[in-house]
């Protein structure tokens, strides 16, 4: 079967008309270059050169065989590329940005996954907070993130992926009968998550335009920063919070059981993007490692 190396030392010796001149440009003894073309020429059964003075003439076989040679080579390289590109995806650091609460969802799975799957990967996962991490996105402090929604800047790239229902919690049965409205949200005793985000925090900014929607501010008796907090205040009913469905389940375990749970009227979603700055290409290990947080990331919402 011809080789690859047959097909360097004849497509040189077409190239340059003389298995001196090839060998030459192989880096190659002469006569290694001329053994390569014969045993290709038996290979094919037919003479790929005529032998003129000291030079080389191709014949209408070796014409033919050309393009094919090269295209051999060609793919070669391509497949050697490849591989190379894996190769370097399996080294160095890639620093990806998340939403504040996505420990919930993934815990120590994400990093445990890459660290299993790309072993000489290093990783950083870094973003108290969706404001937090897309301001990391425009920087060009991270490559990219998965966030909150909405992004609103045009010089980012924004790709909706997921999204998980906001419901309201409460020890209070009665408080748990039925949807709760915008009404209902203004009148109530809230303890909310994320203080530090108060402002850009995109779930409280939701909540906020729903109750500023029937004239009233967004009010609560208490701000913390983790959602753990809020449930154990809300468990002692001292107030009502709100939360992700996802979260919930996540912690299931650690959820105290006389919290009850109900949806808002009309529904309410965080919903979660990939974004990153335009015209850019993502390097291929931040794929890979934003292609894992999202099965995970779904993996969790499914359950």
């Amino acid at each position: 079967m011809a080789s690859l190396h047959q097909f360097r030392c004849f497509l040189a010796a077409a190239r340059t008309g003389s298995f001196t001149a090839a060998a030459a440009e192989l880096g190659m003894a002469q006569q290694s270059v001329s053994e390569q073309v014969r045993l290709l020429e038996r290979t094919c059964g037919v003479a790929l050169f005529i032998r003129v003075g000291r030079g080389l003439r191709p014949t209408e076989a070796a014409h033919a065989l050309t393009p094919h040679a090269e295209r051999a080579l060609a793919a070669s390289e391509q497949a050697v590329a490849a591989a190379r590109a894996v190769r370097d995806l399996l080294t160095g650091t890639v620093r990806l940005g998340v939403f504040g609460t996505i420990r919930y969802y993934v815990g120590a799975d994400l990093v445990a996954s890459v660290l299993t799957r790309h072993p000489g990967l290093r990783v950083e996962i870094v973003g108290q907070n969706s404001a937090e991490t897309v301001e990391l996105i425009r920087s060009g402090a991270v490559e990219a993130g998965i966030v909150a929604l909405p992004v609103d800047d045009a010089q980012l790239s924004v790709q909706p992926v997921l999204r998980d229902e906001v419901l309201y919690v409460t020890a209070d049965a009665d408080r748990a009968a039925g949807p709760v409205t915008a009404e209902r949200l203004a009148a109530a005793r809230l303890v909310l998550p994320y203080a530090s985000w108060a402002e850009a925090d995109t779930t409280r900014r939701q909540l906020a335009a729903r109750v500023q929607a029937v004239g009233s501010p967004l009010r609560t008796i208490a701000d913390v920063d983790d959602v753990e907090t809020t449930l154990e205040l809300a468990a002692q009913g001292l107030a009502d919070t709100i939360a992700n469905r996802g979260i919930l389940r996540r912690m299931a375990d650690r959820v105290p059981p006389n919290l009850i749970t109900a949806t808002l009227r009309p529904r309410m979603w965080d919903s979660y993007a990939i974004v990153h700055r335009r015209h850019t290409d993502l390097s291929p290990a931040t794929r890979a490692v934003l292609e894992l947080a999202l099965d995970q990331l779904r993996g969790a919402l499914a359950r």
